[in-house]
């Protein structure tokens, strides 16, 4: 039986996060907005990660290329990555006038049966909302046909932002397939993380010495993430937030139903990935995980600030433009500090109230928070002389066009940013972007610009 009309989620409370504008993790804003990503893409972003499950969108074609690799995340997984594939229905004409649920049933069987996944994720576009299939009817048929997980997210385009819509994917899986296992073990030290993507292997930098400190990661939502893991998830002590706000809706609708107790990290930059590790530890409060901790901090401080020692003699006086969004901009911001570089502006499109105050508190008094980057950003360059602008991909020409080096620090960058390594890489890669030797010609003057030398000021140079 189709549905009459596509119904935005009603058990979605509002985000307490708001911004200055008063808007929440709802996504109810201005038309417009979306361009910078819709709610559809959210969600197929926030689930994507989990490599051994078929994340199939129901719609067109069309859907599922604007969202299929647009990020690099890291996978561990032994078999077949299926993150490196991609599955869609391709809703067309016949299926807009008699409905796309048999197909979507023929698409779901198809895919377990070729690639035995331990689950699938079915992603509503605004097309099968708006024609009303019954995706839940159709998924929990398919559930119990091959006793899997088959979890339809709700979250088509039009009901708003990139942000909720990655709330709504998080917020299926808590709904559907966490709490469903118990695991073989549990220790006083397990820990989730969610919002965390491992773009690029992020994770995988920072992972490894919460392990040896003895803090052990039971789950992830949803970088690297396994489906076996995430229906045990229920049983961790403590759920760590790492980037995104909208995840703090999630960590909270566990707090109520299994107690799990959460808080918000960032392992961006030397001083936060260390504040990070300590407020984990002292969560779970341990008095050797705390002693533990503290010796693997030392040591790796010392690491990093041997290695970057010739880097902050580099950057001596240097500045930079930072647009990013969210809490991504203070986290980027510290870490651009701890390598010797000056912050001069951010952008806090999308911060909120707690991370402007965060920024102006990290920056002081006297750097620019740019409320439109796409219009101020090349004006701040200009008035501070910024040696280096850091944004995501759509700033690249703002850089081109005042001649000046550009990191790449959206979810499409190539680099590793996170934990102590991520540090050293952050400094190598702006070294390298900074003393390139193409700067130095086209910050001078082209040739035509050039003074022709009169002809007396010729005599004697051919000798």
């Amino acid at each position: 039986m189709r549905k009459k009309i596509a119904e935005t989620p009603g058990n979605v409370a509002p985000c307490a996060h708001k911004s200055a504008g008063g808007q929440d993790c709802r996504g109810i804003e201005p038309p417009g907005l979306a361009t910078f990503g819709c709610a559809y893409e959210g969600a197929y972003f926030a689930l994507a990660p989990v490599s051994d499950a078929v994340h199939l969108v129901h719609g067109p074609m069309t859907c599922l290329g604007s969202t299929w690799e647009f990020r690099h995340v890291g996978s561990s997984c032994a078999g077949l990555d299926k993150t490196q594939v991609g599955f869609t229905t391709d809703i067309g004409e016949m299926e807009l006038v008699h409905g796309g649920e048999k197909k979507l049933a023929g698409a779901i069987d198809y895919a377990i049966s070729k690639y035995q996944p331990q689950g699938v994720f079915v992603y509503e576009t605004c097309v099968t909302a708006l024609i009303g299939d019954d995706m839940d009817s159709v998924c929990g048929a398919a559930e119990r046909r091959w006793n899997i997980p088959v979890v339809p997210v709700h979250a088509p385009g039009f009901i708003g932002t990139k942000n909720y819509g990655e709330r709504l994917g998080l917020e299926a899986v808590v709904n559907h397939i966490v709490g469903t296992k118990e695991p073989e073990f549990a220790t006083p030290y397990d820990i989730n993380l969610i919002g965390e993507h491992n773009i690029n292997g992020e994770m995988w930098m920072y992972k490894p010495i919460l392990q040896e400190i003895g803090v052990r990661i039971l789950s992830t939502f949803s970088g690297d993430g396994r489906i076996e893991k995430m229906r045990q998830a229920h049983r961790a002590r403590l759920n760590v937030v790492v980037c995104a706000k909208s995840s703090l809706a999630i960590a909270e609708i566990m707090k109520k139903r299994w107690g799990i107790p959460y808080l918000s990290a960032s392992f961006y930059g030397m001083r936060e990935a260390s504040d990070a590790i300590r407020r984990i530890c002292r969560q779970l409060g341990d008095a050797k995980l705390i002693k533990k901790a503290e010796q693997v901090i030392a040591r790796e401080e010392a690491k990093v600030n041997k290695a970057l020692e010739p880097y902050r003699e580099l950057f001596a006086g240097r500045k930079a433009v930072l647009n990013t969004g969210g809490n991504k901009s203070w986290a980027f911001a510290v870490a651009l500090q701890d390598i010797g570089i000056e912050v001069v502006g951010v952008s806090v499109r999308k911060s909120n109230e707690e991370d402007r105050a965060k920024l102006r508190n990290i920056l002081g008094a006297d750097a620019v928070l740019m409320e439109k980057p796409v219009v101020e950003q090349i004006p701040l360059i200009m008035r501070t002389g910024a040696d280096l602008l850091l944004a995501g991909g759509r700033s690249l020409y703002s850089a081109l066009k005042k001649a000046i080096p550009f990191i790449e620090v959206s979810q499409e960058k190539t680099g590793n940013y996170c934990g102590y390594g991520g540090l050293i890489n952050l400094a190598r890669d702006i070294d390298l972007s900074i003393n390139n030797p193409v700067f130095k010609l086209v910050s001078g003057d082209a040739p035509w610009e050039k003074k022709v030398m009169e002809p007396e000021q010729c005599l004697g140079r051919g000798a």
